[in-house]
C-alpha cells in the first residue's frame, strides 16, 4: 500500500515538473535552476557549518588539498606529514607551548630524530642530509606562507643536528 502511494506522489510531482517545464521560457528555467542552486549552496554551508569540525578535519583537509594540487603534494606526502604532526604532538614536542621556546633548547631523543627524518641508526651523513633536505622542502615557511609551519620545521633542523652531533662528531 505505501509503495503504490509513494508512487502515485512521485508520478505527479514528476508530471507537475514535466509540465511546468513545457510551458515556461528557458529564461525562467534558467532562473530558477539559479535559485535552486543558490538554496543547496546555502543548506550545504549550514551543513558544513555544524558538521565541520569532523568533515574538515586535518586528514581530510590534506587529503582534498592534495587532490587540488596544492604545492605539488600528494595525498600520500599530506598523510605522511599528518603523522608526523600526531607523532609530535603526542611526544609534546608540537604544542602551543613549546612556539615561545627560545632556539638553542632541543629535547629531542636520538630515537625521535631518527623517526622524524624516516631513518634508521647506522645510516650515513649524506642519508641524514638528504632526508632533511626532502623534508624542508616541503614543510619549510618559505615554500608554505600560508600555513604555520616554522616549529616543524625547527624540528626537522634540530633532529638533523641532533643525529650529526652525536653520530658523525
Amino acid at each position: 500500500m505505501n509503495l503504490l502511494l509513494i508512487g502515485i506522489i512521485i508520478f505527479v510531482i514528476v508530471y507537475l515538473f514535466l509540465n511546468w517545464f513545457t510551458k515556461t521560457s528557458s529564461k525562467k528555467i534558467a532562473l530558477t535552476i539559479k535559485k535552486i542552486i543558490v538554496y543547496i549552496s546555502l543548506l550545504l554551508a549550514a551543513i558544513f557549518t555544524i558538521g565541520g569540525k569532523f568533515l574538515f578535519s586535518l586528514p581530510f583537509l590534506f587529503v582534498i588539498l592534495s587532490g587540488l594540487k596544492i604545492k605539488g603534494f600528494t595525498a600520500l606526502q599530506m598523510f605522511q606529514l599528518w603523522r608526523l604532526i600526531q607523532f609530535l604532538k603526542n611526544s609534546g614536542k608540537f604544542s602551543q607551548s613549546q612556539f615561545n621556546r627560545p632556539q638553542g633548547s632541543s629535547s629531542l631523543s636520538n630515537d625521535e630524530a631518527y623517526k622524524l627524518l624516516g631513518l634508521t641508526k647506522g645510516c650515513s651523513k649524506e642519508e641524514v642530509l638528504t632526508a632533511a633536505n626532502k623534508l624542508q622542502k616541503k614543510i619549510h615557511p618559505d615554500m608554505n606562507r600560508d600555513v604555520k609551519t616554522e616549529r616543524l620545521s625547527q624540528l626537522v633542523n634540530e633532529a638533523k643536528e641532533k643525529i650529526i652531533r652525536s653520530d658523525f662528531s
